[in-house]
């Protein structure tokens, strides 16, 4: 048995003071310009947030209009449950249903955009090697993980996404009320046919990512839990890491501004937006 006293409050403070400098899996790099192994052309001095997220585990940042964030499947089997806020107006949020509407398109990857409930774009996918993602299905819930692990609560041992993404808006003064529909990245669902919902789960290669580049500023909240409809009995998902780094505003000549009349008109939305 360790004969640490911790319940003295001297041993307690030098047992903490002992953890200085450990590292765990799954923790942020403070300060996140000390972050190694970056995308390739990004400097640390760069940076402003790198965090690796452990399964189970969640996260929310506040990013500024410009920066590149790239989220990354370490070993093949992440589930990364994504909420998009206006920092400024948080009334303002990502639209699923419009995402879609708007663009024409079911399945988002790379050129595609993250549109507001306002007709502005929030973000844009800049790089997609992953190319599984799912827009029709939500964030699981302490019902549907109680169904299939035999609980679901936010702090026991299979979490689930909604109560983890109600944790990371709380960091903004949000509540659940603010838990709009999610986008669920690297789990791939489709739409059959006959209208049955399909979803392959992986694993897969690892290392695979997605870049979002923040159009306005954001309130970034993601939950690395199970996709609600992973079929596999047991409580299975992998680490997600997070970095982002600054990085300059849209030209008007980019690719994906102009690739589409209802896209530009999103910029255009966002244009006049910060125009005041």
């Amino acid at each position: 048995m360790s004969d640490l006293n911790t319940a003295d409050p001297y041993a307690a403070q030098a047992h903490a003071r002992a953890q200085a400098g450990t590292r765990a899996e799954a923790m942020p790099t403070v300060p996140a310009t000390a972050a190694t192994d970056l995308p390739d052309g990004v400097a640390s001095a760069e940076v402003v947030w790198d965090e690796t997220i452990a399964p189970g585990g969640y996260a929310s940042r506040q990013i500024a209009r410009g920066t590149r964030l790239r989220l990354t499947d370490l070993a093949g089997d992440a589930s990364a449950s994504l909420l998009l806020f206006n920092a400024e107006r948080p009334v303002e949020r990502l639209n699923i249903a419009d995402t879609l509407k708007v663009q024409w398109n079911g399945y988002l990857g790379q050129g595609r955009l993250l549109l507001s409930d306002m007709g502005r774009v929030l973000a844009s996918l800049v790089e997609d090697t992953a190319e599984t993602h799912d827009a029709f299905c939500g964030a699981s819930n302490q019902a549907t993980n109680a169904r299939k692990y035999g609980d679901g609560f936010n702090h026991g041992a299979h979490p689930n996404a909604r109560d983890r993404l109600s944790l990371g808006v709380a960091k903004f003064g949000l509540g659940r009320k603010d838990i709009h529909p999610c986008l669920n990245l690297f789990k791939a669902v489709r739409i059959a046919q006959g209208g049955d919902t399909l979803i392959d789960i992986g694993p897969y290669p690892p290392g695979r990512f997605v870049t979002l580049r923040a159009e306005m500023d954001l309130i970034v909240v993601v939950a690395n839990c199970p996709h609600v409809l992973d079929p596999r009995p047991d409580y299975v998902v992998a680490p997600l890491r997070a970095t982002a780094w600054r990085g300059p505003i849209t030209p008007e000549s980019d690719r994906i501004r102009n690739a589409t009349p209802e896209g530009l008109r999103a910029f255009l939305n966002v244009e006049d937006y910060f125009s005041r």
